[in-house]
């Protein structure tokens, strides 16, 4: 009397020493050493755009590389979260703005067009911009209480104001005509 069950063994027994059960797992276990190294790769060219010490990035590929498949895990929640060039760039933008604003760029507070220091009225819109002094002439700053250049004293305080050029000329009468 034979049993059954050893002739489902043999069917199973024969898969396993078969061709195809060695091509699959031969390709399987290629597979699973080409993700690996994909993986460490990975995190040698990530940590390389991240970490600017070439010993820093030395150990984070061994961390993703001796837990395998775990490793890669591990470095993404330590590894810094900005590639170099960003830090760069943002560093360069900052440093910009900063000397943008250390410059000492007049504008007009009425059309905000730029006008130079030496400037009386702006002449883009005719606003006031200085007072002029009395005897030499020279642009005044609103809080000077004297001309540093010929020693008069200022009258008042200046107060930006709108500049009508056509102001001060007497307006022509109409002429009827009868």
């Amino acid at each position: 009397m034979t049993p059954s069950f050893p002739l489902a063994q043999v069917g199973v027994d024969d898969f396993f020493d078969s061709t195809a059960w060695f091509l699959i797992r031969n390709l399987g276990l290629l597979f699973v050493a080409v993700f690996y190294v994909a993986t460490v790769w990975w995190v040698f060219k990530d940590a390389r755009r991240r970490i600017d010490d070439p010993w820093l990035v030395a150990m984070a590929v061994v961390l993703g590389a001796v837990p395998p498949f775990v490793g890669p895990i591990i470095y993404m929640f330590f590894r810094p979260p900005e590639y170099l060039d960003d830090v760069r760039e943002r560093e360069l933008e900052i440093k910009a703005m900063e000397e943008r604003l250390a410059r000492p760029d007049l504008h007009c507070p009425v059309c905000r067009a730029e006008v130079e220091g030496s400037f009386l009225v702006c002449p883009v819109c005719t606003t006031k911009l200085k007072q002029a002094c009395a005897n030499c002439r020279a642009p005044l700053e609103a809080l000077w209480q004297i001309c540093p250049y010929c020693e008069t004293p200022v009258d008042t305080p200046t107060v930006v104001q709108h500049f009508d050029p056509w102001e001060n000329e007497p307006r022509r009468q109409r002429q009827r005509s009868e």
